[in-house]
């Protein structure tokens, strides 16, 4: 079996993480999607056009997220395949049609890199080697933690832990659908973000996100009333250490839960997520989110796949 001929497309969702509680664990996917168009190519060299987020790194060439995740991968297949990089199309061509805001805590680093693993599985004759532990492991690598990418593979609500072996996820149906997310224009980088926790909590705090965790996961999952989201969506842990590189979504956190709801900095921030429609929010507390870009979601019950045939792309 040879490469692939011609380029396949990968869609992946936007994700949220952490959820308020669940730090470093829990996760969810959006529905709001990249579109990765990867291409093989005879002609040595990189080719990357971007639509939509991040234009700016457009002429990254083999230093593009993307194109290090494609090469990446196509060296472990080589290894799990037998075969040499010099069997390899020299070339690759991205086209990026980008909806997810960029550093802005939903995950689009996450979607970058599992779109490259998708991709190259894809292309590659020795694909199907590599299984979808092996991919979570290879993504959570590159990443940095589990709790974004998992989400982005496995699509739903997803758990995500470490063990000596490697990462691990379990997903999850879940009882709500809709979401909203507030965008605003400030960036913040994950690494400043994890730059502004404590390397120690008190153990109270601990105890208590670790028993609004669990509420969480129940509550999202039809185990209990959804009226415990307000009391399940409760963080000590992160929110408060970073408020002070956002203090306009601590701010609208703080607004959103004081009009009864349950609302989160998503990921790393800055972007709140709310567990409601956008429509009940703006019922319950018109005019809170002015000023933010706002985007009334779903929770996306597919990961990550291949959609050549019907990509958006060149609509």
């Amino acid at each position: 079996m040879g490469w692939t001929e011609g380029p396949v497309v990968v869609r992946t969702p936007a994700t949220s993480a952490n959820l308020g509680p669940g730090f470093d664990s829990l996760g969810l996917a959006l529905t709001l999607y990249d579109d990765v168009e990867v291409e093989a190519t005879g002609k040595p060299g990189v080719s990357i056009e971007v639509d939509g987020e991040g234009t700016e790194v457009a002429d990254r060439g083999e230093q593009h997220l993307i194109v290090r995740v494609v090469r990446r991968t196509y060296d472990i297949l080589d290894d799990l395949a037998g075969t040499g990089p010099e069997r390899r199309p020299p070339g690759l061509r991205l086209r990026c049609r980008n909806r997810i805001p960029h550093s802005r805590g939903l995950g689009s680093s996450s979607a970058a890199i599992v779109a490259g693993i998708v991709a190259a599985r894809e292309l590659h004759p020795g694909g199907e080697l590599l299984g979808d532990d092996a991919a979570l492991r290879l993504a959570t690598e590159i990443e940095g933690h589990p709790d974004n990418v998992a989400p982005c593979l496995a699509g739903g609500l997803t758990v995500a832990w470490t063990t000596p072996d490697g990462p691990r996820l379990v997903r999850l149906e879940t009882k709500i659908t809709q979401v909203t997310a507030y965008v605003p224009e400030q960036r913040l980088a994950t690494e400043q973000a994890r730059g502004l926790l404590p390397e120690t909590v008190p153990h109270g705090d601990a105890a208590a996100n670790a028993g609004r965790a669990a509420l969480l996961v129940a509550a999202l999952t039809g185990g209990l009333d959804t009226s415990v989201l307000l009391d399940a969506t409760e963080d000590r842990l992160h929110q408060d250490y970073r408020a002070p590189a956002m203090p306009e979504s601590a701010e609208l956190v703080a607004r959103l839960r004081a009009a009864g709801v349950p609302a989160v900095i998503s990921g790393a921030g800055p972007t709140v997520l709310a567990f409601t429609s956008a429509s009940r929010v703006d019922s319950i507390a018109p005019g809170v989110g002015n000023g933010w870009l706002k985007h009334p979601l779903d929770v996306a019950t597919r990961g990550a796949r291949v959609v050549t045939g019907e990509s958006t792309l060149r609509s």
